[in-house]
């Protein structure tokens, strides 16, 4: 055992090592049985390519991982794994809801370039970072959605978003965790 490092470091990392093997594989990580509650646990990892701001919609593919897992009741977690991008579930039918958010973002942290934000030391990456970070701090980097049926329980106009604050391209990967 290292010195210094706590148990859970490790259980972390073997998390991530199964994450990582299965990514190459090209299949979800799930257990070979259900664990002694009875419940299955199921992993996949989603990249989700950006043009810069915006908000860029993955139901679709959420909705299928949840129909393929062995879970008819449960509950799916979703977790981005980045600090400059944030998570929602918002209106899929009207696009200028969307819109509306990213304009209300952008209003209420403008780019560190503005003069209101002058302020700011965080600067190494451009005028962009240091808000999309603040930006991801207000929102969620993690959601909860109820599985029954072997469906996702949003609602009518429901839809998972991820929520990019970088003016540029990135590859933003998603984590789908279904347990029931």
């Amino acid at each position: 055992m290292v010195v210094g490092c706590p148990r859970a470091f490790f259980t972390v990392v073997l998390v991530r090592e199964l994450l990582e093997y299965c990514q190459v594989q090209g299949r979800s990580a799930q257990a070979d049985r259900p664990n002694p509650a009875g419940e299955v646990h199921v992993l996949r990892r989603l990249t989700i390519e950006t043009r810069g701001q915006g908000i860029y919609e993955f139901t679709q593919e959420a909705a299928a991982f949840v129909e393929e897992g062995q879970s008819r009741e449960g509950l799916l977690t979703v977790f981005v794994r980045h600090t400059s991008c944030s998570l929602l579930v918002q209106e899929n039918a009207d696009p200028s809801v969307r819109r509306d958010l990213d304009t209300f973002l952008r209003r209420l942290v403008p780019p560190a370039s503005d003069a209101q934000m002058g302020w700011i030391t965080h600067r190494e990456e451009g005028p962009d970072d240091m808000p999309a970070h603040i930006k991801a701090a207000l929102m969620q980097v993690s959601i909860g959605i109820p599985v029954a049926d072997g469906r996702l329980m949003l609602g009518t106009w429901q839809g998972i978003y991820l929520f990019e604050h970088r003016d540029r391209p990135h590859r933003r990967e998603v984590v789908l965790h279904l347990a029931g």
